[in-house]
């Protein structure tokens, strides 16, 4: 799944050990969303929209949205 969860935490100067502790995954499970290795949890995915203060689809864009003609 596609994210900007690299770009989010790079924005903040947040680590991935930092991210990893403020949404209670390991630093290895962050990696593995940034390199798109894993998909969170829809759990996981609200923890982690929160913790940057921004809805979801900011950080996780819906690949089955219409575009627009």
């Amino acid at each position: 799944m596609k994210s900007r969860l690299r770009l989010l935490r790079a924005e903040r100067g947040w680590t991935q050990e930092q991210l990893s502790a403020a949404i209670g995954v390991s630093r290895q499970a962050v990696n593995a969303l940034e390199t798109e290795r894993h998909d969170p949890s829809l759990d996981l995915a609200y923890r982690i929209a929160a913790a940057f203060e921004i809805p979801v689809e900011n950080v996780f864009p819906n690949p089955h949205e219409r575009k627009s003609p």
